[in-house]
């Protein structure tokens, strides 16, 4: 109510009585400049023509009354309630028709069509944006003239006179062409209340037109060329459903338009991935990428481009070459199926979510480290990102733009391991390439080398990384001269190194060498309030990966996440969200509790689903006896296929829960043909 009196010229608002210094009514009188008080007798001196009481209270009513002379009106406060309640209406539909009216205002200045209106009287009331463009005049020139004098040609007033519509009338101003429809308007009771021009400028929609015609022959010379050529040709739009192939395509790989156009990108493929979807996800060029095509599995190589339009992705087009007779896969494509393999770091610390403190710290740790050439020990259990951290921490380092080479001490024998690493002469053993060969650590020289597992290593190669760690030197397989190498070394395990040097399995000094930079990356179980936003992060990964829309997470779901101790960590928590999204129906988009298959609750009790437990029967041949090593062998064999279908085929924590280490697992199982 003072805020209302205050805007008011007429009113000269006196004084605010009230016994509470930080009342609202109060605190807004001194933001006006407003005296205040405790007392009407405060104010019993000056000339007040009103009073408004708003306590409602009786007694304050009377002795407020008996304050002031029979000059001054007193106004209940059942009165100024009522009052205040008209005044928020008042304000309420100013601001609701203010709203109204700025939109309003929006639509009718966006809108490509100018609008003219008048009144009954002939004057113009609307004269919107592209009114303006059109006739060259302004707006709030315009309006508040009339109509006649001003835009005679618009022929409102004629309308206006003898209330008849004029639809669809061809003008010409200047040198454009344009429609114009002139309508009356009527109030409820059929009156003339004015009326409405609008204009369309159809001097563009010509143009249009031409053009249109223009791309269509364009379009055709495109066809025609296309057609033509002998390279087999497939388009696909910005969805990945197939628009275009040419005759050649259908002549090399057995497939009409009828099986392509408008289906999957991937329905023409037999062997190998869809390089039309990667482009669309990557907006990069793809080339020389070997795949088969058709139900005839013709071998071909694919060039694929995206296709953009000022910016825009449109599709992509893919040129398909038959190379089923040229020369089969090279050994450089066997040597890509080797269990250490070098690749580009591709993860960030953009990729690493967490927000829990001892995340955080690891995160702030770990950027630290990619501004020195230390070495760094990552420290954490199975499953916990020690790798995504080797890849952020490379390519935040000056040394992002050189080789990051990555290496699993834990999958290969010791005489294998050794001479990837550090490389071998010529002659050094049989079999030994001509020439010898650079190891692992030459070809990071200058650039990153990430031990994976390095508490899996023997106590031999422990000595070799030590000298490499010392003297940034190596000594080949069979060599004689000591080569530098300047690789930063990265180190990760899960191994408590300090109980293994007191077991004596590990070296102390190397210990020491690799310990300069520790970071500890701390599991799930400790940082819980992670697991919805990588989780969504994983939905949106699986849902490009399986083609799937699936939108969130429960709460109810979460819950139950979060309740779980995730001993696989963020691989389990992959693991139970692509399971989940593969378990769902496609049309469900949210994720709920059934969905979930968290087979480590049956451990801690949450649930009772267990794997069943095979029971070894040993049925040997009537008249026929093994031996010992046979009978022992079936029976570790058995056992290891147990192990490993818990563990979904996780060799590490097949071993832990084995009891040895993860190079003797891969012995045995390459003993019993597992692999």
């Amino acid at each position: 109510m003072l805020r209302a009196f205050h805007d008011l010229s007429s009113v000269s608002v006196i004084g605010v009585v009230d016994i509470d210094e930080q009342a609202p009514g109060m605190v807004l009188a001194r933001e006006f400049g407003i005296r205040t008080g405790r007392s009407v007798e405060e104010f019993a001196s000056e000339q007040i023509t009103v009073v408004f009481e708003a306590t409602g209270d009786r007694q304050a009513y009377e002795a407020i009354r008996g304050h002031l002379s029979e000059r001054t009106a007193l106004i209940p406060g059942e009165v100024a309630n009522f009052m205040m309640r008209l005044l928020l209406e008042k304000e309420g539909l100013i601001h609701e028709l203010t709203i109204t009216n700025q939109k309003l205002g929006v639509v009718l200045n966006s809108t490509h069509d100018a609008m003219i209106a008048i009144n009954d009287q002939g004057i113009i009331t609307l004269f919107n944006a592209a009114a303006e463009r059109l006739s060259g005049e302004r707006a709030d020139e315009m309006i508040g003239e009339l109509a006649s004098v001003v835009i005679p040609n618009s022929r409102l007033h004629v309308v206006l006179e003898s209330g008849e519509p004029e639809l669809n009338q061809l003008q010409v101003l200047d040198t454009n062409r344009i429609i114009t429809n002139r309508v009356p308007v009527r109030d409820e009771h059929g009156n003339l209340a004015g009326a409405v021009a609008v204009f369309r400028d159809i001097t563009e929609i010509q143009t249009l037109a031409e053009e249109v015609t223009d791309l269509k022959e364009f379009r055709m010379l495109l066809e025609a060329i296309i057609n033509s050529t002998q390279d087999a040709i497939s388009v696909v739009d910005k969805e990945g459903r197939g628009i275009m192939i040419n005759p050649a395509y259908t002549r090399l790989t057995g497939l009409t338009e009828m099986d392509i156009i408008g289906k999957p990108a991937d329905a023409d493929i037999a062997e190998g991935e869809s390089m039309h979807m990667q482009v669309l996800k990557t907006r990069r060029p793809v080339r020389g990428v070997s795949m088969k095509l058709g139900p005839k599995r013709r071998e071909v190589l694919v060039n694929v481009a995206p296709i953009e339009v000022d910016g825009e992705l449109k599709g992509s087009v893919g040129i398909v070459h038959d190379i089923s007779e040229i020369k089969k896969l090279t050994d450089e494509l066997n040597q890509a199926k080797q269990l250490i393999r070098k690749l580009q770091a591709k993860y960030t610390f953009e990729d690493i979510i967490g927000t829990s403190n001892e995340m955080v710290m690891a995160i702030e740790q770990a950027k630290k480290a990619a501004e020195t050439p230390a070495t760094v020990l990552l420290r954490g259990e199975s499953g916990t990102g020690k790798e995504l951290f080797a890849h952020a921490i490379h390519n935040l380092s000056a040394r992002r733009f050189n080789q990051f080479i990555r290496v699993n001490c834990a999958a290969l024998s010791e005489s294998l391991l050794e001479s990837e690493l550090f490389g071998y002469e010529e002659g050094a053993f049989t079999g030994a390439r001509r020439g010898g060969k650079k190891g692992l650590f030459e070809e990071a020289s200058g650039g990153t080398i990430f031990l994976d597992e390095i508490g899996e290593l023997s106590m031999h190669m422990q000595a070799k990384i030590l000298r490499v760690l010392q003297e940034k030197e190596i000594l080949r397989v069979g060599g004689a001269k000591a080569l530098p190498v300047n690789a930063r070394v990265i180190a990760a395990t899960n191994v408590n190194l300090e109980r293994a040097i007191q077991q004596g399995q590990f070296r102390e000094d190397l210990y020491y060498r690799l310990n300069v930079l520790p970071i500890i990356i701390p599991p799930m179980r400790y940082r819980k309030g992670d697991i919805e936003t990588i989780s969504h992060r994983l939905i949106a990964k699986f849902n490009e990966e399986y083609g799937r829309k699936v939108e969130l997470i429960s709460p109810s779901a979460l819950v139950r996440m979060r309740d779980y101790s995730w001993p696989g960590n963020v691989r389990e928590l992959e693991n139970a969200i692509g399971r989940a999204m593969i378990q769902m129906k496609f049309t469900e988009t949210v994720i709920e509790p059934h969905h979930l298959i968290l087979y480590g609750e049956a451990a801690s009790g949450v649930k009772e689903t267990t794997l069943p437990v095979p029971v070894a029967a040993f049925h040997e041949p009537e008249g026929e006896l093994q031996t010992l090593d046979d009978v022992v062998g079936r029976a570790e064999r058995q056992h290891l296929e147990l192990v490993l279908q818990k563990t979904k085929g996780n060799k590490t924590e097949a071993a832990k829960l084995l009891g040895i280490a993860v190079r003797s697992l891969y012995y045995k199982l390459e003993k019993y043909g597992m692999q």
